[in-house]
């Protein structure tokens, strides 16, 4: 199995989880990401932020590590990748306003590719306009920002994802495990665990 290559945009103040965890996992298992923002190059950093569910009406957000993008926004071929990763935080809500990140984000949908998309990270694909039809979830208060855009907002459980053709969503950080796993199979990734034999 060769390895595919995944773009994954961001911006400062992306959930500090959300980008940390898949980009280091999906290279883990042999896939090359790029991290890319609007406005930013390789070498740089976006600030990212920590949100957590402490029992208040909404999440809170903490100051989270820097973290280095690897490959330049401007110099972005959409066609070179096999699949696109959009985490959440507080970034989409301002990426989205970049018309660029959403051509990328349509040559993706247009070509049903993989796209996984976590949290406020759906917020993107609305203002792309490619969920009209899509079951999806994202973090509830993004909600009617899929319904508004023509998607199916699903609510789930916070550790759950769910699938729709090229789409992988899931509502927060918690659910990671099950995310990343659904998007190894729209990837094509195989992973196998060997029995180890009694001694």
């Amino acid at each position: 199995m060769s390895g595919k290559k995944i773009l994954m945009v961001v911006g400062d103040f992306v959930e500090d989880y959300e980008v940390m965890v898949p980009f280091q996992a999906l290279q883990m298992v042999g896939h090359t990401v790029h991290a890319v923002c609007p406005d930013k190059k390789a070498g740089d950093t976006v600030k990212t932020a920590v949100h957590d569910f402490e029992g208040d009406q909404t999440y809170s957000e903490k100051p989270g590590h820097n973290f280095a993008l690897n490959a330049t926004f401007s110099e972005v071929v959409a066609a070179d990748y096999d699949a696109l990763m959009i985490p959440g935080g507080r970034a989409p809500e301002y990426i989205r306003l970049n018309e660029r990140v959403l051509e990328i984000t349509r040559h993706f949908a247009q070509a049903n590719k993989p796209i996984a998309s976590i949290c406020h990270g759906l917020q993107v694909l609305a203002a792309a306009g490619v969920l009209e039809g899509k079951s999806c979830t994202a973090y509830p208060a993004c909600g009617p920002d899929v319904k508004s855009a023509g998607g199916l907002y699903t609510n789930i459980p916070v550790n759950e994802a769910m699938v729709d053709d090229n789409l992988v969503t899931a509502p927060a950080w918690p659910a990671h495990p099950a995310w990343l796993a659904e998007f190894l199979k729209l990837l094509g990734t195989k992973i196998e665990h060997q029995q180890m034999a009694a001694v």
